[in-house]
């Protein structure tokens, strides 16, 4: 049960900033509004406390809270369907073995129609499947235990599957094609990746057992708090997450993604003399010391190349400047530094040609970013947390 609970990622939402685990009261933002999570822990008045297997079930199953109520599917019950009855069994009893914490959340109100919570009925009807996984027999049993993790409690397509203008996840293509979630980019884990070198099972491993592929970069952002989570996981379990998310991508002998990884570094190397300007003169005052691209010693932690950085070669800026304002306060692992926070000390134009620059230099191959100014100052404006 602690380990499905860690699969889930229960802790990361149910957790209100600085609140109690699992007390609930972090507010969600979604196109639709404000979503508050609730109390999970079992006290009887605020809490959990006084429902049954059954009620947890079928909130699990089919998105109905325990008073009948239809429950948001920013609570990912069409993801944690696929959870077999024994697995949620056992996190029920685990979560019913938790402190009890007496702590009422705000109610969520959204506005009208979205408020209406019974339309949820017409949705579930149109969206939701509610059985259990089904293993492909045509597959591995590895591949199967992947699937099941990724798409039932680890609900990994809620935040990297893009949803329809009513909510629910796209299909075929789509599927784990990349989303924007609360102000954050959570990149495609297929092969519409914009990473420079695809994903393998042993970089996804990595990154999801130790927080950062050699080859790609670290958890920040909203992935920083479910690596730590996922570290409750044995690491067969790992290993099925990180095959199965490999097959939706290109399979690339080791030897050719290290030699793709290679031209990379280089191309940037080469770029960097040729980009004189403020962005140049920021970036090597304010970044040069710990992102040296593997050059020189790891003087903070790891040091991916930036020129491999998911983030510099994405279509959007918005992970790389949010990175540069909020800094990496909380690392997902203790192999990796912390970075300190811009927002103070950089305005809005600063932000904007170091962005640029570093997009120029470390993806010369990508477009340049277009309005990064109102980019800086929109997410400078709003930060979102998850």
């Amino acid at each position: 049960g602690r380990r499905l609970a860690a699969a889930g990622d229960c802790v990361v939402c149910h957790t209100a900033p600085g609140g109690i685990p699992n007390a609930g009261g972090r507010a969600m933002d979604t196109p639709f509004g404000k979503i508050i999570t609730t109390n999970l822990t079992p006290d009887v008045e605020t809490g959990i406390g006084s429902w049954s297997f059954s009620a947890f079930q079928r909130a699990m199953r089919e998105g109905i809270s325990r008073d009948g109520r239809y429950l948001y599917p920013a609570f990912p019950y069409s993801a944690f369907a696929k959870t077999s009855d024994e697995d949620l069994t056992a996190l029920y009893a685990y979560l019913m073995a938790q402190p009890a914490v007496r702590s009422a959340t705000p109610a969520t109100r959204l506005d009208f129609p979205f408020s209406v919570r019974p339309l949820m009925a017409g949705w579930n009807a149109l969206f939701h499947d509610a059985s259990p996984y089904s293993a492909d027999p045509a597959r591995s049993a590895e591949w199967n235990r992947g699937a099941y993790l990724v798409n039932g409690l680890g609900h990994c397509g809620a935040c990297h599957t893009p949803r329809n203008a009513v909510g629910a996840e796209r299909g075929g293509q789509a599927f784990l094609g990349g989303a924007m979630v609360d102000g954050w980019e959570a990149p495609a884990l297929t092969a519409l990746s914009r990473a420079p070198v695809p994903w393998t099972s042993s970089e996804l491993y990595a990154y999801l057992r130790k927080g950062y592929a050699p080859q790609h970069g670290i958890a920040a952002g909203p992935m920083a708090p479910v690596v730590k989570q996922l570290s409750a996981l044995p690491d067969e379990d790992i290993r099925a997450m990180a095959a199965y998310l490999a097959s939706f991508n290109e399979a690339l002998p080791e030897a050719e993604s290290a030699e793709r990884a290679r031209q990379a570094v280089l191309s940037a190397r080469q770029s960097a003399t040729s980009l004189p300007g403020p962005g140049q003169r920021l970036f090597n005052g304010a970044c040069a010391s710990c992102h040296h691209d593997g050059d020189g010693p790891r003087l903070l932690g790891v040091n991916v190349p930036l020129a491999l950085n998911s983030n510099l070669h994405s279509a959007r800026p918005d992970n790389l400047v949010r990175t540069i304002l909020e800094g990496i306060s909380a690392p997902a692992g203790k192999d990796i530094g912390f970075m300190p926070a811009f927002r103070h000390s950089l305005d809005d134009s600063q932000v904007a040609a170091l962005a640029s620059y570093m997009r120029s230099r470390y993806a010369p191959a990508e477009p340049a970013w277009q309005d990064l100014p109102a980019t800086v100052a929109r997410l400078r404006a709003a930060p979102g947390e998850h």
